[in-house]
């Protein structure tokens, strides 16, 4: 499963500075003016997972493979950005690629980068950010003709369901915070609206707010945002590359923080996404693999090869806790911790999977 992931925000946030960071190299251009990323920067990022290794020692492999997530660094979004201010039709269709929003808001103060707004208010940042998402869908809803005579039941339904958005887009709401049915989510799907994607926010904080966590999430909860965000420093986010995995810590340490910013970050957007990851380990690699949370075994198996979900018979399944106690396969169906699966078995995350199929 692709995962792919928009950043975006006002300029001169710290867009460009966290993908970098994310990259671990400079290949986004972190300039001190607006609409300095013309054309979005992508990247593929591995996703963090501490249990590869450990089943890669096991199996005694030394290929691992983790899952993936690509970022796109899109370029910053003004006010005006729905109707084409500052290159803003360009970049809002970039944003209509991605399966998820990390909405970057700047809270440090800097009187060397300068804001668009000439002064930081992360409330003001927001609302324009949205406020221009918003009016972008509705130019969309705008478009949706009403059905013809001959028109299909499922046409008629998607086009009831969109003077519904429209209605509630035009009092300001996000088509995410609409309360829609699954089978309506389905029908307005094609529209690819930008507000119901799902979004994250990233706070950019200095090095001394760092120091005062407390602080900085009394404020965050002042926006009204409870869930589905985190806080970062851009600079140590880049500085800390620099450092091996045991001096990564210890320098977080410093900051109170038991992970980087970047790897909150991208197991955020597994979340709020609902994916999960499946294992698997032999002697070729140690894998994770992405899916929704919710998937059958067959469908697991067509993320491997479309074919395996076709010819699926039954699939070895091992929780990886077990796996890595027993010491692999064998030990652990010794033991009985090896369960044989049909194609009803629901996948959890970290099941560790041998699939059988036929011919």
């Amino acid at each position: 499963m692709k995962l792919s992931i928009g950043i975006v925000g006002l300029p001169n946030v710290g867009k460009s500075t966290l993908f970098n960071a994310l990259l671990k190299k400079q290949v986004a251009d972190a300039a001190n003016y607006p609409f300095c990323t013309i054309e979005p920067n992508v990247g593929i990022v591995e996703v963090p997972d501490e249990r590869l290794p450990v089943l890669a020692k096991i199996v005694k492999t030394e290929k691992i493979v983790p899952a993936v997530v690509e970022f796109y660094d899109i370029a910053g979004i003004v006010k005006g950005a729905s109707v084409g201010e500052g290159l803003g039709n360009k970049f809002l269709s970039h944003i209509r690629e991605v399966a998820a929003i990390v909405h970057v808001v700047r809270l440090f103060e800097d009187a060397n980068v300068v804001h668009v707004s000439n002064k930081v208010d992360p409330r003001s940042d927001i609302d324009t950010i949205n406020a221009e998402l918003i009016l972008a869908d509705l130019e969309t809803l705008k478009k949706q003709r009403e059905p013809k005579m001959n028109a299909t039941k499922a046409e008629r339904a998607t086009f009831k369901v969109a003077g519904r958005l429209k209605e509630e887009l035009d009092r300001g709401i996000s088509a995410r915070d609409v309360a829609l049915t699954d089978e309506e989510k389905e029908l307005v799907k094609g529209l690819n609206l930008l507000t119901m994607k799902p979004v994250m926010y990233a706070f950019n904080v200095s090095e001394e707010q760092l120091g005062q966590q407390e602080e900085i999430k009394g404020k965050i909860a002042a926006l009204g945002i409870t869930t589905n965000w985190i806080f970062f420093n851009a600079k140590l986010e880049n500085d800390v590359l620099a450092f091996a995995p045991s001096e990564q810590k210890e320098y977080l340490d410093q900051f109170h923080l038991k992970d980087t910013g970047l790897n909150r970050l991208i197991k955020k957007s597994y979340e709020i996404l609902g994916l999960i990851s499946f294992l698997t380990a032999g002697t070729l690699e140690a894998r994770a693999w992405t899916i929704k949370k919710g998937e059958l075994a067959p469908q697991a198996a067509g993320t491997i090869h479309t074919d395996f979900e076709k010819k699926f018979i039954k699939a070895d399944i091992c929780a990886y806790p077990d796996f890595v106690s027993h010491s692999g396969w064998v030990g652990a169906r010794e033991v009985g911790k090896v369960v044989s699966a049909g194609r009803d078995y629901e996948m959890k995350d970290g099941d560790v999977v041998e699939f059988k199929i036929g011919a």
